[in-house]
């Protein structure tokens, strides 16, 4: 599997800023206000943003697999 520049630039966006902020913001949001369910949701937030993580690891580690092979 390899992603256009563009779903991989915009899934690493959702990975490294987007989703771990989502998850930092309940959390703290939760303990103030009595949130529901705060470690639950934040946990699944931080899941989420490790999988996709996962997903565009694979997508780049292809690419450099495909473009060492066209380089020789």
């Amino acid at each position: 599997m390899i992603l256009s520049d563009k779903i991989y630039n915009f899934l690493k966006w959702i990975c490294l800023i987007c989703l771990p902020a989502l998850a930092t913001l309940y959390g703290v949001l939760s303990k103030i206000w009595g949130l529901p369910y705060g470690t639950e949701i934040t946990a699944t937030i931080n899941a989420v943003a490790l999988f996709i993580g996962a997903l565009i690891g694979v997508s780049h580690l292809n690419l450099k697999k495909e473009e060492r092979d066209e380089g020789n």
